[in-house]
C-alpha cells in the first residue's frame, strides 16, 4: 500500500513538472504597445563661414603712397578714402588732357568756318568738287581729333581720381603693411581687403544621394530649398549663436573627390559675432509629426539591416523596419515595418531569438508617449 501510493505521488510529480518548465522558458521583458508622437530632430554638418563680400583693395594707378587713412580693423563706408597717392603726376596729366580739348574745340570751330565758306563758294561754282571735299575732310578730321581729346580727359580724370584708393563697399578693414612713401603699381598688390560682414555665408556638404532624396521628394532643388526649415550654428567655443539662417543656395555640381554637394545658408550679423574663415556646425531640425517612435534598444542589427521584434502570439517575431536617416542615440522614428497597435519588446532584443515566450514585465504592456 505505502508502495503503491509513493508512485501514484511520482507519476502525478512528473506529470505536473512540463508545465513548470514552461513557464520558466518564457523570457520575461518589457513590451510597448505603438502610438504616435511628435518628434523634432536635428542633425550636424562642418560648415565654414565666410563674409558676404570680401574684395580686395588694389590700386588702379602707379605711385607712392603719399597718405594712409584707413585704421586696420576699422569699419569703413563704400567711398570711403583708405589711401592717397601723390596726385602731382595725374594732375599734371588732367590739365593737359584739358588744354588738348581746348585746342581740339578751336581746329573744330576753325574748321566749320572753312566749310561753311566753301559750301557758299561751291553754291557759286567758284571752287571745283575735290575743294569742296577737302574742307569736309579737314572738318571730319577736327571732330575726330575733339572726340579723342576728350577721350584723354576723361581717363586723365579717372586716373586723378583713383589716387584716392576708397573701399568699394561697406565692411571691416584688414590688416596692411602699407605705409606712407611705398611705392604701389597699377593692379599690383592688394593694399588691404575690406569684408562685408553685415550678413555672413555658411558653406557646408551633403551626400549627393541626400540631395536626390530630397530633389525627388519635393519635385526640384528650388523647391527642395524653400521647403529647408531655418537651421542654426554652433560656434567653436559650443555656443549657439543668436540668431537663425536660411538655406539659399545649392549646388548643381557634385564634388567627384567627396561624391557631396555644396550648400549655403546666411546668417544675420548684426553684432559681427560671425568672423569671415571661422569654421562652424550648421544644424538642421527635422520635425515629424504623428509618427511611430521606438527605443534603439528595442532593435538589433543584421548586416546594416535594422530589426525589431513583436509579440505576436506570447512570441518574440522579428521584423525588419525602416528608420528615419536622423536619431538622437536613444530613440528610432520608425517608417516602414510597424503599426500603431504592434506590441513589440522595449528593452534587450539583441538577447532574444525567433520565437522566444514573451512574459511582459507587468500585467499590462506600456504604451509610447
Amino acid at each position: 500500500m505505502t508502495i503503491g501510493l509513493c508512485l501514484l505521488i511520482g507519476m502525478t510529480s512528473c506529470k505536473q513538472q512540463p508545465s513548470q518548465q514552461q513557464q520558466a522558458q518564457a523570457s520575461v521583458y518589457p513590451v510597448l504597445k505603438l502610438t504616435t508622437a511628435d518628434r523634432t530632430l536635428s542633425e550636424s554638418y562642418t560648415a565654414v563661414i565666410e563674409s558676404k563680400q570680401y574684395v580686395e583693395v588694389r590700386p588702379q594707378v602707379s605711385g607712392i603712397i603719399t597718405d594712409v587713412l584707413v585704421k586696420e580693423g576699422a569699419n569703413v563706408r563704400k567711398g570711403e578714402t583708405l589711401f592717397i597717392i601723390d596726385t602731382i603726376p595725374y594732375a599734371a596729366a588732367y590739365r593737359q588732357a584739358l588744354a588738348a580739348v581746348a585746342s581740339a574745340e578751336a581746329q573744330v570751330a576753325t574748321a566749320k568756318l572753312n566749310l561753311t565758306g566753301s559750301e557758299e563758294l561751291y553754291k557759286q561754282k567758284v571752287i571745283s568738287d575735290f575743294e569742296l571735299q577737302t574742307s569736309v575732310n579737314s572738318y571730319n578730321t577736327a571732330v575726330a581729333n575733339l572726340a579723342n581729346a576728350k577721350a584723354q580727359e576723361a581717363s586723365a580724370a579717372n586716373n586723378l581720381s583713383f589716387t584716392k584708393v576708397k573701399s568699394p563697399v561697406n565692411g571691416s578693414a584688414g590688416m596692411t603693411s602699407i605705409r606712407v612713401g611705398a611705392v604701389v603699381t597699377a593692379m599690383g598688390e592688394s593694399l588691404i581687403n575690406v569684408s562685408d560682414n553685415s550678413q555672413m555665408h555658411v558653406y557646408f556638404s551633403l551626400p549627393e544621394k541626400e540631395v536626390l532624396a530630397l530633389t525627388a521628394e519635393y519635385g526640384s532643388i528650388e523647391k527642395t530649398i524653400a521647403a529647408y526649415p531655418e537651421v542654426t550654428l554652433t560656434l567653436n567655443d559650443g555656443s549657439t549663436y543668436g540668431y537663425k539662417g536660411k538655406i539659399d543656395a545649392i549646388s548643381g555640381i557634385v564634388d567627384k573627390t567627396t561624391g557631396t554637394l555644396s550648400l549655403r545658408a546666411v546668417f544675420s550679423n548684426p553684432e559681427g559675432r560671425l568672423m569671415s574663415g571661422a569654421s562652424a556646425l550648421i544644424n538642421i531640425p527635422y520635425e515629424r509629426k504623428n509618427c511611430i517612435v521606438i527605443p534603439q534598444e528595442a532593435t538589433f542589427e543584421v548586416q546594416d539591416k535594422i530589426f525589431a521584434y513583436k509579440v505576436v502570439d506570447g512570441k518574440a517575431t522579428s521584423t525588419q523596419i525602416r528608420v528615419f536617416k536622423v536619431n538622437d542615440g536613444k530613440e528610432y522614428i520608425v517608417e516602414d515595418g510597424l503599426q500603431v497597435g504592434d506590441v513589440i519588446v522595449a528593452k534587450g532584443a539583441g538577447l532574444l531569438r525567433e520565437g522566444t515566450p514573451i512574459a511582459a514585465a507587468s500585467d499590462s504592456t506600456k504604451e509610447g508617449e
